[in-house]
């Protein structure tokens, strides 16, 4: 047994303290030498398959370890770890195998009862991995996990128990899958993926390979709706409208319905009526509800006036957290038809005047008791604690006997017992004041249950409802102890159970898929189905002929309506995909369907959920494609459309613009794209220091610059997953003068086409102008163009007092050939003007230029154009076909000697 003491100053647990008893509690050993005096244990755990391994967890503010004793608690190792522990999940079999989630949502297993781990993966969704099971999985040492892909995504994967490496990962379900919605239950594994029209999906049973479900539509807060499967967990029915829903610790959803333990089909709920929430009971499996009756007499003995449907008992269904308590509701298998809750009677459920409540007839009568009930001796047997804050001074058996008085006055905390309900000794821990320290007190049953249990000792009853003795297609009789009974019941002993088959009526059928219960009892169509009456007998159902063939399923005519409800996704829940790749649609209707790629491929499917992982298509060409399926029968037809981007990946976007630009004159800014045809491109575009960018589909702007400056451009191209940015620097003054270089004709051998070859050409001529003509560096500025020949453009940006001078200074020694540069040893290269007369003197200013000077410019400007473009374009043809080498799935338009330059490149 594991102590805390919680500092309230503090807010956290600052001492621990773990006893051990070999005699039932009678006597405790304190072992906190043997686990370390200042060790802060924070957890228990014992091994769910070998009850002698136990392991214990510190506290991780403080140390990070692990104890583990496999002699029942007698000794311990400790053992350090690398992480912090949030939950551990043992193996249904193995009992040495566990798996450990830490803080930092990463799973670790250990195949050594917690002495060494091994990371398995992480970014794992909370609570949602699990063990396989032998017979239900294809290997036992499998585990089914759940991991966090991104926001609003999640993937199911397996993986091997010690090897969960990428090559290793199995993928049952191809796509993305709503997070936290994993759940791995008997043979069955739950997921959900974008297409459910409801807010929220929860796995109530998975008995008897019949599943039921709580599903809450957008209309709904507080509530959900009950459905059940048919044996392959498929096809769903409605079982119970507006069940009440609250929430559960660690933000999990609680649905208030409780199974009863014993009896298979008794179901309790709460549902909410007219705003008002009221406890129904089933004993067929939801096929029919009806409410508690309230007990005859109350407390004091007085009759009870309580008529339905305006009166009757409710009950609060939650199991209790706390383990040591009698919680709300509780049943057990070993004593069938015994159910213990609390509750209240009247119109509706409130939380106020609460009484406990007991049933020996699975729910058909009920007692009000004032006391806390207990199960003893297999539950043959029931102890009373009274229900109160006060303290007591007797504890009663299930006769009235008073069996048990504490020496003093004792408040009550809770019961103690080890394995549960299995042994004949009790320990009520409390206190005897409320400054004082917790106290146990054991009560020993051995001296009253000292024979074992005989046939004599039992008694038959027969579950019925409301009097009805055929549920389920049966007539079933239990047996139980009797009342004055003082025997032990062995833990093997078997309670026989005796059963009769009873004749079909309509009351052991439930409605069909698509088919819907009325208000007088009938199945009727929803949808349209041939081989069905509108009924089916209940799962677990055993009735013989009667009306069996009446409602066996026979093929009939169909009531007739046009498909609806067709529905139509890709497996990732995304409208975005890959050239060249594999794209899978999911479709949904049972019906003859059409699927329409919008690229001229069309295909037909006559049964298409029998395509398990979806319908798969690769494009050959981006574009946004119009993907369309259409279900078609004799009355008429549906059709659905989503529209989807095929894309290629995006490698580059290289910005284009004037180096130097007038103030208040407009210019274009454009973009190249490698490789040049990519799909559907967003273009953002920043300018200087602004927060927020303008945002395109074009890869050009124009704009202007109000002030003189310089101003950095950014622009990103964004397709698909992919972004990638260029950026410049642009100078902005009110005047300049610039002209066209040229350069000697080895240069043009030695141009590699790349932007870091022309900045440092850009700063060779720069330094060698300086150096021959004196014009300061801060009035220069180099720029040199892409292609061949290599060209670039020189601009001077002097004050207005000597701007035709240093023009001529220039053009000089440009014209001596004075300006030149080594490129490396051997070559020389030089620098000279070209033929083009030189662009005029820019003033924005001035407005006085002559029109020949404007013609000029423009004509100028027009040639080197004409050069730059010719230029350029023979390049961008030859890199657009290197590309087509190295990205065959993207392809290029470019035509002639692609693949000689293929061939040479790869």
């Amino acid at each position: 047994m594991l102590t805390k003491f919680y500092d309230f100053n503090s807010g956290r647990v600052t001492e621990s303290s773990l006893w051990r008893s070999t005699d039932y509690g009678t006597t405790y050993e304190k072992l906190n030498e043997k686990v370390g005096p200042k060790t802060i244990l924070s957890y228990l755990y014992v091994s769910p398959n070998n009850k002698r391994k136990i392991m214990l967890l510190t506290d991780p503010e403080v140390e990070s370890s692990l104890l583990i004793s496999l002699d029942e608690g007698a000794s311990y190792q400790k053992h350090s770890l690398a992480f912090d522990i949030l939950s551990l999940l043992f193996h249904p079999e193995q009992e040495d195998w566990i798996l450990a989630y830490s803080h930092d949502q990463k799973l670790y297993v250990s195949v050594e009862f917690g002495r060494k781990w091994q990371l398995v993966q992480d970014g794992i969704v909370p609570n949602r991995f699990y063990w396989s099971r032998l017979g239900l999985d294809k290997e036992q040492g499998m585990i089914h996990l759940e991991i966090s892909v991104s926001e609003g995504r999640s993937q199911y994967i397996t993986c091997k128990l010690q090897n969960c490496s990428d090559g290793n990962k199995g993928k049952p379900f191809p796509g993305f899958i709503i997070p936290d919605s994993l759940v791995v239950q008997d043979e069955y594994v739950f997921i959900q993926v974008g297409f459910f029209y409801c807010t929220d999906l929860q796995i109530i049973s998975t008995d008897d390979s019949q599943v039921v479900a709580a599903i809450q539509d957008w209309h709904q807060n507080d509530s959900y709706n009950l459905y059940m499967s048919e044996s392959r967990g498929l096809l769903f029915t409605l079982m119970l409208e507006n069940v009440v829903s609250s929430g559960g610790p660690e933000g999990n959803i609680m649905i208030d319905l409780y199974e009863v333990a014993g009896i298979k089909g008794v179901f309790l709920s709460n549902k909410v009526v007219e705003n008002q929430v009221k406890t129904y009971i089933t004993y067929n499996k939801g096929r029919d509800w009806h409410l508690l009756r309230a007990p005859t007499s109350d407390l004091q003995g007085n009759k009870v006036y309580c008529e339905q449907p305006f009166c009757s008992l409710h009950l609060h269904l939650h199991v209790s957290e706390n383990p040591y308590t009698s919680g709300n509701i509780v049943s057990k298998d070993s004593a069938p038809g015994i159910i213990i809750a609390s509750g209240v009677v009247g119109p509706e459920l409130t939380s106020t005047n609460v009484s406990i409540f007991i049933t020996s007839d699975a729910g058909n009568t009920w007692i009000e008791e004032e006391y806390s009930v207990f199960f003893l001796n297999q539950g043959g047997s029931l102890v009373a604690i009274r229900h109160t804050p006060l303290p007591i001074r007797h504890i009663w058996a299930e006769t009235g006997t008073n069996i048990a008085s504490p020496p003093r006055r004792f408040y009550v905390d809770g019961v103690l017992g080890e394995p549960g309900e299995d042994t004949l000794i009790m320990t009520i821990f409390g206190h005897f004041s409320h400054r004082s320290e917790w106290q146990l007190l054991k009560i020993d049953f051995r001296s009253i249950f000292q024979q074992r249990c005989t046939s004599e000792d039992y008694l038959t009853w027969q579950l019925h409802s409301e009097g009805e003795v055929c549920i389920m297609g049966m007539k079933r009789i239990f047996q139980k102890l009797k009342a004055n009974a003082r025997c032990v019941k062995a833990r093997d002993q078997y309670i026989p159970q005796m059963s009769d088959s009873c004749a079909c009526t309509e009351a052991d059928f439930e409605c069909d898929y698509g088919f819907e219960r009325q208000i007088d009892g009938s199945c009727t169509s929803a949808f349209c189905f041939l081989n069905t009456t509108g009924y089916r007998r209940a799962l677990s159902n055993n009735c013989t002929e009667g009306t069996l063939l009446k409602f066996s399923p026979r093929r009939q005519k169909c009531p007739g309506q046009a498909p609806r409800g067709l529905q139509l996704f890709t497996a990732e829940g995304t409208l975005v995909a890959t050239l060249g790749k594999n794209v899978t649609f999911l479709v949904f209707l049972e019906e003859v369907i059409t699927v329409d790629f919008g690229d001229g491929t069309t295909m037909s499917y006559v049964n298409i959920s029998s395509i398990g992982d979806g319908v798969k298509h690769v494009y050959s060409k981006v574009g946004i494609y119009q993907v369309s399926a259409t279900a078609r029968n004799t009355l008429g037809r549906d059709r659905v459309i989503l529209y989807l981007h095929i894309s290629c990946q995006l490698e580059q976007v290289q910005l284009s613009a004037p180096s130097v630009v007038v103030r208040n004159k407009e210019v274009n800014l454009t973009t190249v794209l490698r490789p040049s045809s990519v799909g559907t491109v967003i273009y953002y575009w920043w300018f200087d220091n602004k927060t927020e960018p303008v945002v395109t589909l074009d890869g050009a702007i124009s704009l202007t610059f109000p002030k003189e400056g310089s101003y950095t451009v950014t622009v990103q191209a964004s397709v698909g997953n992919t972004v990638h940015q260029d950026r410049m620097t642009v100078a902005v003054y009110d005047y300049f003068r610039s002209h066209v270089l040229a350069f000697s004709s080895n240069l043009d051998e030695l141009n590699p086409g790349v932007s870091e070859w022309r900045e440092d050409i850009c700063r060779v001529v720069k330094s060698s102008t300086v150096q021959v003509t004196g014009i300061s560096a801060d009035q220069l500025l180099v720029t040199v163009l892409p292609g061949l020949p290599t060209t670039a453009e020189i601009f001077i940006l002097p004050e207005k007092r000597s701007r035709d001078g240093l023009s001529q200074v220039l053009l000089s020694a440009l014209n001596q050939d004075l300006i030149q540069f080594t490129l490396r040893p051997g070559v020389q290269v030089n620098v000279y003007a070209t033929r083009l007369s030189p662009a005029p003197l820019v003033d924005s200013s001035d407005s006085g230029h002559s029109s020949t000077a404007v013609i000029l410019l423009v004509s100028v400007v027009l040639m080197g154009l004409a050069v730059f473009l010719i230029y350029t374009f023979k390049r961008y043809s030859i890199l657009d076909k290197i590309y087509s080498c190295h990205s065959t799935s993207c392809g290029t338009n470019s035509q002639g000697g692609e693949s000689e330059i293929r061939n040479a490149r790869c």
